[in-house]
This record gives structure tokens, sequence and C-alpha cells, in this order.
């Protein structure tokens, strides 16, 4: 047997000590510290229990709730448990582009609504979110709890959005970096897309990271104004309105990297597709394991002993010749 928690014992039994020695040997100076009341509820000599025995087992209570509160616990040694899912980067774009309303609401929210459904198509799976314009960043670390997951993508508005180019290689890096000890590597990407020149680097970083690329591309061929965050149409410096369409070069680059893409769509079925694609791809390596130390938690027993000693040592009975003196003064 060994405790849990030792510091606990160690910090909690001296004071233990000194106030056991207070209490059995220096009432006087005990009498300014405690109250009146207190103390003669302590060592009261007109009781069942006499005073030397009622310390005693007080004692013993408070002793038995420190080793308690020290856990005491039997070590059976590591146990394997085997741990079913994936770990996935789940990347959001939040260029400025994503405000654009050929979707609707709008692009941004168009591809949150995906990641929902997405969250939802992978239970066990463990899963990590950024952000990604021009600069990229952690939105949330790897988690299986898809709830809390959910409230960080939700919590991401217009405010986070810049009009500024994507730096996919930034991206690239990024990942890379969170990815480092992961295995598989995927990265499943919500964005409306990026030019050949933009993800040519971001090529180069997924084939040296051995990344694995997914993609679901949002918005339309057709396109739609980019706008500001006023809501206003945005202009180019000739005065014309920049106009924002949906850019497919990333489909090839993830079909290239060993991963694929698809373009959403309104339904469930392209979401549902494409998790069980992934599933269906790295089912063999979906398998983990955890080592955990198994353990036989032994603190109730003397926290259960305990409790009932502090009981006896604090109960009130009073003695059967002075219960009958009472009664008899009464009548």
């Amino acid at each position: 047997m060994i405790f849990a928690n030792p510091y606990l014992f160690w910090i909690l039994i001296v004071p233990f000590i000194l106030f056991a020695i207070l209490i059995s040997t220096n009432k006087e100076k005990l009498s300014r510290v405690f109250d009146e009341k207190v103390l003669k509820r302590l060592s009261a000599s007109d009781e069942t229990i006499p005073l030397v025995m009622r310390n005693i087992t007080m004692f013993v209570a408070i002793f038995l709730m420190i080793v308690a509160l020290a856990r005491p616990v039997i070590e059976k040694g590591d146990k394997v448990v085997d741990v079913e899912g994936l770990s996935l980067l789940v990347g959001l774009d939040i260029s400025g582009s994503m405000r654009s309303t050929d979707l609707y609401p709008n692009r941004l929210e168009f591809a949150k609504k995906k990641i929902s459904e997405f969250f939802e198509m992978m239970p066990s799976d463990e899963i990590g979110v950024l952000a990604f314009a021009h600069s990229s960043f952690i939105l949330a670390p790897f988690s299986a709890d898809k709830e809390t997951l959910q409230m960080m993508v939700e919590g991401v508005d217009d405010s986070y959005m810049t009009m500024g180019s994507t730096d996919f290689s930034e991206l690239g890096l990024l990942a890379s970096d969170v990815l480092e000890k992961k295995e598989p590597k995927i990265v499943v990407l919500f964005t409306d897309g990026g030019d050949e020149e933009a993800i040519a680097g971001f090529a180069d970083i997924l084939e040296q990271s051995g990344i694995d690329l997914y993609v679901v591309l949002v918005g339309t061929t057709k396109g739609a104004p980019v706008l500001t965050q006023e809501g206003k149409p945005y202009m180019l410096e000739d005065g014309t309105i920049a106009i924002t369409q949906r850019n497919d070069a990333l489909l090839s680059l993830a079909q290239k990297s060993g991963g694929e893409g698809i373009v959403a769509g309104h339904g469930r079925e392209d979401i549902d597709k494409l998790a069980a694609l992934i599933k269906n791809r790295y089912q063999e390596k979906q398998q983990g394991e955890v080592r955990i130390k198994e353990r036989v938690e032994l603190f109730y027993y003397p926290l259960g002993a305990g409790l009932l000693l502090l009981l006896i040592a604090l109960s009130s009975i009073p003695r059967r010749s002075v219960w009958r003196k009472n009664r008899n003064e009464k009548f």
C-alpha cells in the first residue's frame, strides 16, 4: 500500500501532533486559544465516556481522516487500454472573401455549419482547430470534446476576418508543427480555395511533412462581391468592385497529397461521405493504446472509521446516575 498524496499526510500530521499535545498537557494555555464552550465540549467529565478515552478516540478519528486525505491505494501495475479514433486538424478560413454571400448567410457561417456536421460524424476522434488567413493560429487544442470544440468554432465571427490574402505557407508550417507527433497526419480545410501561385509553397510543405490534405470548398464559381466589415462592397484601386469566386485548385492538391476534396453542398451527404472516406482510409491506424495506472482506492475505509470515531468522541450521553438524579429532582 502507498499514499497517492503523501505530501498531504506530512503537511497535516505536524499540526495534528501539536494539537494533540496541547489538548493533553496544557489546558490552561489552550483556554486562551479555544472558546470556552468548545473546550468544555472536548473535555467534559460528566459524560459516559471518560476524558482520557474521549481524547484518544478523537485523536484516532482525526488521524484516520488525515490518512484518508493522503489517499491510500494498492498499486496493481499499468493497464493497457485500447483507444479508437484518429487525430485530425481542422482549419477554418477567415479571410475577407469568406464574407461573400453567394452561400447563405455567407461563406463563413456556411463553413462553420459544415464543420459542425463534420464534428458529429467524428464522435470518438481527437480534433484540433486552427483559423487561417494572412496569419494562422490555433483556435482549439486537440480534444475529443466536440461540444467545446463547437463552442470555439461558433465564437469565430466577423471580427476575426482580415482583408489580406491567405498565406498558405504559414498555414502549412503551423500544421506541420502541430501534427509533428501525430500519425497519420491529417488536415481538413474548410475554405473557398486559393490559386495555384498561392498554394505552391503549401504543396511543398505538405509533401515534406507527410500531411494528407482534405478540403471542403465553400462558395460558387459564379462568385460574389467581397464585403468589408461594414457590409459594403470592397472597391479595387481602379474603382471596380472586387469579386471573389471559389477556386478549385486545392482539390487537385488534396488528391496529390493522398487526401481528397469536395465542394460543399446544402445537404449533409457531402460531409457524411468525406467522414466515411477518412475513417475507411485509416481504419488500420485508428487503433491506439494508452497506459494507465490501475489502483484500488482504500481511502473510504479510514474515512468511514474516522467519522464514526469522531461521532462517538463528540457525543454527549449523560451518565445513567446523573440522568436518574435529575429525574428524581423533577418529581
